[in-house]
């Protein structure tokens, strides 16, 4: 394979033919992620800290490597989607192990983690010093978005670069470019601010409707098709009904996403008290031991406040 210089300068576009992709974090929404730019024809090795998370892709071609140098040692573009951002940190910057240290001149960091602003700049200057280029891109769509390739994509950085990686972005959903370094992450946090008050809104509305003696079930499809209608309203509300809190996406990750959001927001001098009670639910959550089921698990705390149950097998005690 002959392998393409990522640059403002580069003419070449990206494709599966001069490209090869590095992969750090198949979890819940990587491991989707990844499975499209195999079926692209990327040549794709992979990185996990739990290896058997990997297996699927490594059953569907792809490579592995022991450690997140090795991965951008043999990759032009290397993609991270991890927990926190001490492991963005660790897997990116980390002067022996980190990916960074592994990437050749001209190759490219694409951090799709929720994370700080100010570490994605610094991994922006850190890659720039190393002759590199750096992306700061999280999602949003969950694990949906992911299987279905049609995420939100949030990028910062340089914008011809961003405009160069646009092949690969095609396989996961839609880019959005929002700016220079960290306005990727600027973006993703002002739409994790957004879900947190919608989910709020989602689970009041289904213990009022149940309090009220309506079928919440009927309820929530009424409401979908007015002004109430969202995508969280639909998907995590019908996830609520069926008394599935199975992770999608995590109450301790939310909880990370929306610390960031707040320390932003003393940076800021702003006051958004929407989003502090509902960090302050969710840490409710944690608190119970329920910070590995799925956001929707916000119902669990509502439940609490009023000393009620929409479960299905209490429906007969509804009065």
């Amino acid at each position: 394979m002959t392998t393409t210089t990522v640059s403002p300068t580069a003419a070449e576009p990206i494709s599966p033919s001069n490209t090869r992709v590095g992969w750090i974090g198949t979890g819940i929404m990587g491991r989707s992620m990844c499975g499209h730019l195999i079926n692209a024809g990327y040549t794709l090795t992979v990185f996990n800290r739990t290896p058997s998370k990997a297996q699927h892709l490594l059953a569907m071609g792809a490579r592995w490597a022991d450690s997140p140098h090795s991965v951008a040692f043999q990759s032009d573009v290397v993609f991270s989607i991890v927990g926190f951002p001490s492991d963005v940190r660790h897997v990116l910057l980390d002067p022996s192990s980190g990916a960074l240290s592994g990437l050749r001149p001209g190759g490219v960091l694409v951090d799709m983690t929720t994370s700080d602003p100010s570490l994605a700049a610094e991994i922006s200057a850190a890659a720039t010093s190393a002759g590199c280029y750096s992306v700061d891109a999280p999602v949003s769509g969950g694990d949906l978005g992911a299987r279905n390739g049609t995420l939100a994509i949030f990028a910062g950085g340089d914008k011809t670069v961003i405009s160069q990686l646009t092949p690969l972005f095609n396989c996961l959903g839609k880019v959005n470019n929002m700016g220079g370094p960290g306005k990727g992450q600027f973006a993703k946090l002002g739409n994790q601010i957004t879900i947190a008050s919608t989910m709020v809104g989602v689970v009041e509305g289904m213990i009022y409707a149940y309090k009220a003696g309506l079928d919440v079930g009927l309820f929530l499809n009424a409401i979908s098709n007015g002004s109430a209608g969202s995508k969280s309203l639909d998907v995590q509300g019908n996830r609520i009904l069926k008394r599935d809190f199975e992770a999608r996406f995590f109450v301790n990750h939310f909880i990370k996403d929306l610390g960031i959001c707040l320390r932003e927001c003393q940076n800021m001098g702003l006051a958004l008290p929407g989003l502090a009670l509902a960090q302050q639910l969710y840490m409710s959550l944690k608190a119970h031991g329920e910070g590995n089921l799925g956001i929707q698990a916000l119902i669990l705390a509502l439940e609490r406040l009023n000393n009620v149950s929409l479960d299905s097998s209490e429906a007969s005690l509804r009065k």
